[in-house]
């Protein structure tokens, strides 16, 4: 598997937030959730993207919006409109005085508004995994693939399974959302202009890319630059040389922080022992898997899972 499929397919939350939001003007949402990604969807009019601190992004039919968090953003009919909802962490949405507006703008499954013509699909991933972490910190804050420039069957697709109300229809809704995600990142990658992370541009290179082909698909290996330059027909020293100048840190770094990811990723999403996360990731004990973990984040992989499943008690349960 590649890089950027693999860092979208690691053991990540499942059940994103999706709505279809159904809007008539004036509509302005001013988005202060604190989620760490967002996709955004006009399926139907159009509308603006005003990020905390940047420039208006005028959304068309078809356009699709990838915000990273947790800075807020406003979504709206057009930048000079006021506030006419507030959307808080949980996805609470109230008017800017503190009234409730989720029931009261209920429209059917999974969708939301005041019943107008435009039509934006939201998704929101409120506790993405380490792997995808890693993916997000190499986006912009805000990225907007163009319907004109990219022709995608995705967007109208999602529109209309997210109104229906069947067996199942959280894995569809999920593997829908996964395509599109991947669809648009691999889109925005793929542009002159992007500033690309150096691991995506690699991997069409033939010796670092099947280097990293080989790390992600089975990263509990015990790999050594000796073994990945057999599998990939070139010496040491040139698979050293070429996987560091392309990918900016050695195989053997880039291995570290890729099981580490891992680690976090099953210790916040699993109940497995620490000895069964250091077994699944490639380390041989769970010293090892401590004493790296500790290293490069500065918590033992048991104090790391007690600060983010349980922050609140960690913290003191100290009042909001």
């Amino acid at each position: 598997m590649d890089a950027l499929g693999s860092l979208l397919d690691g053991p990540r939350p499942r059940g994103a937030f999706l709505l279809k939001a159904l809007l008539d003007p004036p509509w302005s949402l001013h988005v202060r959730d604190r989620a760490p990604l967002a996709l955004l969807a006009m399926a139907a009019g159009e509308g603006w993207l005003v990020p905390a601190g940047g420039a208006p992004e005028r959304l068309c039919p078809g356009d699709v919006a990838v915000v990273r968090g947790p800075a807020p953003y406003v979504l709206a009919d057009d930048p000079a409109t006021p506030p006419t909802a507030v959307i808080h962490p949980g996805q609470r949405a109230t008017t800017p005085d503190g009234e409730e507006l989720c029931e009261r703008l209920a429209l059917g499954a999974r969708t939301w508004g005041t019943g107008g013509s435009t039509t934006v699909l939201v998704a929101v991933h409120e506790t993405p995994g380490e792997l995808s972490s890693r993916l997000l910190g190499a986006l912009p804050a805000t990225l907007v693939i163009r319907s004109r420039t990219w022709e995608s069957p995705l967007v109208p697709l999602l529109a209309a399974e997210l109104g229906r109300d069947e067996p199942g229809q959280d894995v569809v809704l999920d593997r829908l959302l996964d395509l599109l995600l991947v669809a648009a990142l691999r889109e925005w990658f793929a542009r002159e202009d992007a500033d690309a992370p150096a691991w995506y541009r690699a991997h069409t290179d033939p010796v670092a890319g099947q280097a990293l082909r080989l790390l992600h698909d089975d990263p509990a290996h015990p790999w050594t630059v000796a073994t990945l330059a057999a599998k990939t027909g070139v010496s040491r020293a040139a698979l050293a040389r070429r996987f560091t100048a392309l990918v900016g840190e050695s195989p053997m770094a880039y291995l570290t922080g890729l099981r580490l990811a891992l680690a976090a990723d099953l210790l916040r999403g699993s109940d497995s022992t620490v000895d069964a996360v250091a077994r699944k990731v490639g380390y041989g004990s769970p010293f090892a898997l401590s004493t790296a973990f500790k290293r490069v984040r500065g918590l033992s992989p048991q104090e790391y899972r007690e600060r983010t499943v349980h922050p609140a008690t960690v913290a003191g349960a100290a009042p909001g």
